[in-house]
């Protein structure tokens, strides 16, 4: 792939007789946008330290821009990967000013270049009031959105970002991750960020890897990871839903509670396997004419809608997302129907 920027072969890392990663590879294009997201442990930093060359690797090759990085025999020192690096906990020089943070990284440009440099991020990021202030005299969010712009100040073809806002509040959050990503296109910067936050990874990502103990899962699109998970765990860990028994009657057709359900994607399973489909609580809907009645066993009000939890049979559930202006107490009984589009089918 000629725009491949960076490319990880069936990369190994061990602490141990621990395996922390084991046979990962992925691909990321240039000014492209990665994430690496999964539950704590599962070894997604230990792959953004062996890039930047702070953790070595015992199978693989780490390849950037067209030079092996990493091997098992070795690799470049961190220092001359050319890769811009912003930490969870900021790792400002505390005694220089915001611009002269920025500027670290441009020594080789003459004193004004550097000024200047330092000075157009800033206001990209949105602190160009602010760029004599120390570290001590800036917020958290304002703190971390100079460690991005000194991270990208020397043009690196790549940035790697572990866990940057999970000191931060959701609201901010959210404005930051739009913010760098705006930053981060406009430079043609690509980046590769660890998070265990999928909203995060959804706002900020244009490729998303689930990872589990060690291992890359998939790597994908957030809407593919959502509409089309590759097994259980991704699609347990991506969004929400209850996977509901079936009975496959065609390849693309099961017999479910709610009837035949027919999807946009066709199962090579004979006909009268026992399946397990996934309901996203979008694709169930009230109706007073619905197959199906629910008890409600479980509310949870999101503002301008509610998510219900729908007891079906004592061992059966689904998820459904209302208006919050038709209110269900605890208890009461709803019938609905389920409108799939997208068929999420395993193996029961």
């Amino acid at each position: 792939m000629p725009d491949t920027l960076l490319k990880l072969d069936d990369i190994a890392c061990r602490y141990g007789e621990l395996t922390a990663v084991d046979g990962l590879s992925l691909r990321l294009r240039r000014g492209e946008i990665g994430c690496l997201l999964g539950p704590s442990g599962c070894g997604k930093t230990t792959v953004l330290r062996a890039i930047a060359g702070f953790e070595p690797i015992c199978a693989g090759t780490i390849r950037l821009d067209g030079r092996d990085i990493a091997t098992p025999a070795g690799g470049l020192p961190p220092d001359r990967r050319g890769v811009g690096m912003v930490f969870q906990d900021y790792a400002l020089f505390p005694h220089l000013s915001a611009a002269q943070n920025v500027a670290f990284g441009l020594r080789h440009l003459p004193r004004r270049e550097r000024r200047d440099v330092a000075r157009r991020l800033l206001d990209l990021v949105g602190l160009d009031g602010l760029v004599d202030r120390y570290p001590h005299e800036l917020s958290g969010g304002q703190q971390q959105r100079v460690a991005v712009a000194r991270a990208v100040a020397p043009q690196p073809p790549l940035v790697l970002m572990d866990e940057p806002f999970s000191n931060l509040d959701v609201d901010l959050r959210e404005r930051l991750g739009g913010d760098i990503r705006r930053l981060l296109k406009e430079q043609g910067i690509a980046a590769l960020f660890v998070t265990h936050d999928q909203h995060e990874a959804f706002l900020i990502g244009d490729r998303i890897g689930v990872m589990r103990e060690g291992r890359l899962l998939q790597w994908d699109s957030a809407f593919a990871l959502y509409h089309q998970p590759a097994d259980r765990f991704v699609a347990d860990f991506i969004g929400q839903g209850r996977l509901i028994s079936g009975v496959l009657s065609a390849p693309d057709a099961i017999e479910t509670a709610f009837g035949m359900i027919r999807g946009n994607v066709a199962y090579g399973w004979p006909a009268g396997r026992r399946v397990a489909l996934l309901l996203r609580p979008d694709d169930v809907v009230p109706d007073p004419a619905g197959p199906v009645e629910g008890e409600v066993v479980g509310r949870a009000f999101k503002g301008a809608e509610t998510l219900y939890t729908l007891r079906l049979a004592p061992d059966a559930e689904v998820l459904c997302e209302v208006p919050s202006r038709l209110d269900y107490p605890i208890g009461a009984r709803l019938r609905v129907r389920a409108e799939v589009e997208h068929l999420i089918v395993f193996a029961d």
